[in-house]
């Protein structure tokens, strides 16, 4: 099952930069004003390498992002920007947050360590999302300049006990970095270099199974590049004097942070789809043409926090629909839509956002499974507010807000073998890119 192993990773050098300065969001959460405001607080930004800005004379140059992040990221090195660890280690990483849209304080324990690369077909590590070709490659780019990982794909796996937490923390040790986010999150990482409490560590992780929480593009795209760099024959590695495990081959690993699915702090948010530029939109005939498959009442509430409360205590699958001639509740009719999705399994048939895409998005609005994935006339947000707002100032035909999917619901559709559509889930908070690096050289 799954194999994890301790990494000399690369790490700020905190005599050299202040850590708030130069670590960040994953590069897919990092919008142009984000990627700006990095820049901005320090040239030894991780930015720059993992979401570079092209310059002016590439073109003349034979520049590029890739070449640039590569180069920097060996005078980083070379000037003691980045350092490594003198010894294998796995880290103990906690994040303390508030749980957007209410007033709770959570934590999220988890570890980052290298986690092996597995085909899905072995059923070790299993997906929940479908991928697109773009963005692996630009990763796998990166990747061939660089030769290196710069965030965790997020993984979770199951311990009801916890007892790989109890091996890994400890309540009274001070951490050897804190950094907090620009979305109000604490980070803390734990060096843990103990020999005795690594094989632990890794003994208990043997018989676990792995689901992609985020990171699907970047996990299918080292794994592509751990098959084009295997080696012919097995290549015997030296163990370090504790004999701790090590990959087959460098790039036959990934740098990962495992989290407990079964622990407290797992927060999903959901994701709401924006419709625009639809030319021949009307509102009266949709909502007419919806009743094939839902129940649909008018809502009387216009606040945003109103509605999503609203969502939230529904039973059932059920739909706001925002439009500029008013509100509206879409409650499925489960007959009309088992009947509609029968080819389905029956956990998919039961999820928001599968309704959503299949029976709103592509049978009554017309929109195809490629301009869906391309994004031509649909936005992903995360913010609700933003989203309503959007169709109030004119700029989309209709917002569809919706609940955010279960963790429950998540295991099984995943651990079935199945994908939702993208941008099904989105944990909260995101894991920080920058606090370890790996290096395959």
């Amino acid at each position: 099952m799954a194999r994890i192993f301790p990494f000399r990773a690369w790490r700020y050098n905190p005599g050299k930069v202040n850590l708030q300065d130069v670590v960040t969001q994953p590069y897919d959460k990092i919008s142009p004003s984000m990627q700006q405001g990095y820049y901005q607080k320090s040239p030894y930004n991780l930015v720059r390498i993992i979401l570079g800005l092209p310059e002016l004379f590439d073109a003349q140059s034979g520049e590029t992002v890739y070449t640039r992040a590569a180069r920097d990221l060996e005078a980083w090195k070379t000037e003691g920007i980045l350092k490594q660890e003198p010894e294998p280690a796995i880290f103990a990483y906690a994040q303390r947050f508030r749980i957007p849209g209410t007033n709770e304080w959570a934590e999220r324990r988890g570890f980052i360590a290298l986690g092996q690369l597995h085909d899905y077909s072995e059923e070790v590590v299993f997906r929940h999302e479908q991928t697109l070709s773009k963005p692996k490659a630009d990763r796998l780019n990166l990747l061939l300049a660089t030769r290196a990982h710069f965030g965790q794909i997020f993984m979770l796996y199951s311990d009801p006990a916890q007892s790989i937490e109890s091996i890994l923390y400890s309540d009274d040790s001070e951490p050897d970095a804190t950094v907090m986010d620009e979305y109000e999150v604490e980070h803390k990482l734990w060096r843990v270099q103990d020999p005795a409490t690594i094989q632990l560590a890794v003994a208990a992780m043997e018989d676990k199974k792995l689901i992609i929480a985020d990171g699907h593009h970047r996990y299918e795209t080292a794994l592509r590049y751990s098959k084009e760099n295997a080696p012919k024959v097995t290549i015997s590695h030296e163990r370090s004097a504790s004999s701790l495990p090590q990959p087959a081959y460098p790039e036959a690993a990934v740098m990962m942070t495992f989290v407990n699915m079964d622990s407290d702090g797992l927060v999903i948010l959901p994701t709401h789809r924006v419709v625009h530029g639809l030319p021949s939109f009307d509102v009266t005939k949709f909502l007419e043409a919806a009743k094939t498959y839902f129940d649909v009442s008018p809502l009387a509430e216009t606040e945003t926090t109103a509605i999503t409360n609203l969502l939230k205590q529904q039973k059932g699958t059920t739909l706001a629909a925002i439009t500029p001639a008013g509100n509206w509740l879409l409650k499925a009719r489960p007959k009309a839509v088992a009947t509609a999705l029968k080819d389905q399994p029956e956990r998919q048939r039961q999820l928001d956002v599968v309704q959503l895409h299949s029976l709103v998005l592509e049978q009554l609005l017309g929109l195809t499974p490629e301009s869906i994935r391309d994004q031509v006339n649909l936005r992903y947000l995360r913010d609700a507010g933003e989203a309503i707002e959007q169709v109030q100032r004119g700029e989309a035909n209709v917002t569809f807000l919706l609940n955010p999917v279960t963790m429950q619901q998540l295991r099984e559709v995943a651990f079935a073998g199945d994908v939702m559509p993208q941008k099904s889930t989105d944990f909260f908070p995101k894991l920080l890119s920058g606090l370890t690096i790996y290096a395959l050289d």
